[in-house]
């Protein structure tokens, strides 16, 4: 599998302008950014030629993905939105931050606003949850979403991330959004090697510092390749750009924490021509709050921000991510003329909140109400098998590809309100049975596909008490089946000249967020399998979209509309200001665009820019007339980039990100508004020779302040300011 080198986003679709309202925004700024983007295919055609070896080069260079597709396959023949960010691109967001989602929301057109935060609450792709992955593994569980799957892994030891923009149920259940694979490095250089990186940032306020330092080992020959890595990652507290501490998260910050990451992958080549290989790898990563301040809650009518100030919370524990997993693989690359893939995999997840003592956490059994404090931990087992074979020119017609596969999977979660050791959700048990087939047929410069993936999965959920707050109901247990089949097909055209076509329809599947139903029953009598908002959630996804790919850049444009009958969407009780699971009609339609172009030697440029509305109803059957609102469809977002390079040892890239102002269901009972804002950051990158590499981060180059857009709307203590200008300085030496 290739590198990808720069991002390849082959998304699609293009939207009609007249179904674009109710945003802040006028007609000759779209038209603007969409020229910008657009004349990217053309600025690299009159753009100063490369060196011929470069050009060709770049023109041999086969971009493949795994994801989705189990083995190697080129993404020019691939009917979908790809979205490929390379060990390049990662390279250039952490060179200005360390935040686990920062590079998707810079890369990915579709991915909404980073939260800044350990929580990734508010976070999703075009619109609805994705699935996470790390090496094929899924991280956190859907039966229990803690919105905290997005903070996994030491981001130095990611290779790079491939995404899948859309509804996908090509690696199981949980894809209503797409799927986000952060794949491991792979050792490149024969022989071997150690890196050493070291990292400091701040703030220059009180106890903004913080520092990184981790060790890389690799080996590699012809049979056999190691990669060993660990770290350790110390951050002090953050300040918005008045110079005041940004509020702790309430599902969880990375700040005033330390992190722990720890990574092995060996593999052996083996058989004819080495032709087989056997792959083990084993993770294990712990981000802990430190407990050195608590939250202090802001006012919105005055515009006071919530902040924190020193001192935690007494008698409770650090809130925490401690995720570990291990896999086992085998490849046979030439199996009766085929490629044979298995892998089975366990993962061992728990994600616990901070301290609150609302009144949800009151028992008076326990403690006078009030004055109990509590934390919310979700704890997650799985283990799965994954099987695939793929075979070119079956049954004796050149271009048919067939692949087909089984994928058995066991996810076990529950929440438990972690000081007390008081079951809050309880434990719940899904298993799925899987078969699928997907065949493609070359045609020329077409390429057809179609595929067919059937879901059969049983959740079983033990009987339990509901909390004192819920009125203590006993809860009959029970099981549910699920039972979804789930098509797609494809078309691509391979026009000439780098450009082709697609258009693809197909559907995802995903359980709701079970937790949230099954802590908040209150009725007497109630059973598991009464519960309506426990039914499966299945969206279908329709895209057409046009791709251009050349020795001196790329461009994407796709239009997409998803829809589910029965979907899910976020809301704040009004009451508690506590999220409200809604069950509920969901369509969402979107427009994407990107493209990157190496203008000259010295000079390369990006853009991406996103556009999505989502519709449900007021009123139960009524017509979708209601805009779904910034915790489910994030603003207009504008991303560019430029990077210059006048020595081979020195480069400097330039990124801003912007997210337009937006108002939505005027005149409703609760209208929405949320103000835009632009963000700068800068990044440089100077090679040392034998002394290392020296790289030196900028965020929020002119300070700005801003209010993170989710956080503009009333929630549960949410009220947070984004971060100010950060500096960051690294360094990375190998031996």
């Amino acid at each position: 599998m290739l590198d990808a080198g720069a991002a390849i986003r082959n998304q699609k679709k293009r939207q009609d302008m007249r179904q674009v309202p109710a945003l802040r925004f006028t007609t000759c700024t779209l038209s603007a950014i969409s020229l910008a983007v657009l004349a990217l295919p053309a600025l690299a055609q009159q753009a100063a030629p490369v060196p011929a070896a470069a050009a060709s080069a770049a023109e041999l260079e086969r971009v493949t993905i795994t994801t989705g597709t189990r083995s190697a396959k080129a993404v020019d023949k691939i009917a979908g939105a790809i979205t490929v960010v390379s060990k390049e691109e990662l390279a250039q967001t952490l060179a200005v931050t360390e935040d686990a989602t920062a590079v998707l929301a810079r890369t990915v057109p579709g991915y909404s606003e980073s939260s800044q935060a350990m929580s990734n609450t508010g976070e999703n792709l075009r619109g609805r949850i994705a699935l996470r992955l790390f090496d094929g593994v899924p991280q956190g569980s859907p039966l229990r979403e803690g919105t905290r799957n997005a903070t996994f892994t030491d981001m130095g030891i990611v290779g790079r991330i491939e995404v899948i923009n859309g509804p996908s149920a090509s690696e199981g259940i949980g894809a209503a959004g797409g799927i986000i694979n952060y794949i491991s490095s792979v050792p490149t250089t024969p022989g071997n090697q150690f890196t050493l990186t070291t990292r400091y940032t701040s703030q220059f306020h009180d106890d903004s510092g913080g520092w990184k330092i981790g060790g890389l080992f690799t080996h590699k020959d012809a049979a056999f390749d190691v990669i060993a890595a660990v770290s350790h990652i110390e951050r002090g507290i953050s300040y918005d750009a008045h110079g005041r501490r940004v509020g702790l998260n309430t599902s969880g910050s990375t700040s005033d924490s330390k992190a722990d990451n720890g990574f092995f992958k060996a593999g052996l080549n083996f058989g004819d021509g080495n032709d087989q290989r056997v792959q083990f790898s084993v993770s294990k990563f712990k981000i802990k709050g430190n407990g050195n301040y608590h939250q202090v809650d802001g006012n919105r009518a005055t515009g006071e921000t919530n902040t924190a100030e020193p001192g935690g919370v007494h008698g409770t524990l650090a809130e925490l991510n401690d995720f570990s997993q291990g896999q086992l693989s085998y490849l046979h690359n030439n199996l009766f003329g085929g490629v044979f893939t298995l892998s089975v995999y366990y993962a061992d997840q728990a994600m616990r909140y901070p301290a609150e003592n609302g009144d949800d956490r009151q028992d008076p059994l326990i403690a006078p109400l009030g004055t109990l404090w509590d934390q919310s931990e979700v704890r997650s087992k799985k283990k799965g098998l994954r099987t695939s074979y793929a075979h070119q020119d079956s049954f004796g017609l050149i271009g048919l590809e067939l692949r087909a596969g089984l994928d058995l999977a066991q996810d076990k979660a529950d929440q438990r309100l972690a000081v007390t050791d008081r079951l809050w959700v309880p434990p719940m048990t899904y298993k799925s049975v899987a078969p699928w087939v997907q065949v493609s047929y070359d045609i020329g410069p077409i390429t057809l596909s179609g595929g067919y993936r059937h879901e059969a999965g049983k959740l079983n959920v033990d009987s339990y008490t509901t909390t004192y707050f819920r009125k203590r109901r006993d809860v009959e247990g029970g099981q549910l089946d699920y039972q979804s089949d789930l098509p797609n097909l494809g078309a691509v055209w391979r026009i000439g000249a780098g450009w082709s076509m697609f258009v693809s329809s197909g559907k995802g599947f995903t359980l709701p967020n079970v937790g949230i139903p099954l802590r908040n029953v209150s009725v007497i009598g109630q059973s598991v399998t009464g519960i309506l908002d426990l039914q499966a959630v299945t969206v279908k996804n329709n895209e057409i979209g046009v791709n251009w790919r050349g020795a001196m850049g790329n461009f994407s444009a796709s239009y997409y509309e998803s829809k589910s009958r029965l979907g899910q969407s976020l809301s704040i009780d009004p009451v508690t200001n506590d999220f409200v699971l809604n069950r509920v009609p969901v369509n969402i339609k979107g427009l994407e665009l990107s493209g990157d172009v190496t203008l000259n030697r010295q000079w390369k440029a990006s853009a991406i820019y996103a556009h999505m509305v989502g519709k449900t109803w007021f009123t139960k059957d009524g017509p979708l007339d209601k805009n779904l609102g910034v915790l489910d469809i994030n603003p207009d977002k504008i991303g560019l980039s430029v990077t210059w390079k006048p020595m081979p040892q020195f480069d400097v890239t330039l990124g801003s990100t912007t997210l337009l102002s937006r108002d939505l269901n005027e005149g409703a009972a609760v209208p929405e508004h949320t103000k835009g804002y632009t963000l700068f950051d800068l990044g440089a990158n100077y090679d040392l020779g034998k002394y290392g590499k020296l790289t030196a981060g900028i965020e929020n180059v002119t300070n700005k302040f801003y209010i993170l857009s989710w956080s503009q709307v009333t929630g549960f203590r949410n009220y947070w300011s984004g971060r100010g200008r950060v500096f960051s300085l690294s360094h990375s030496i190998t031996f």
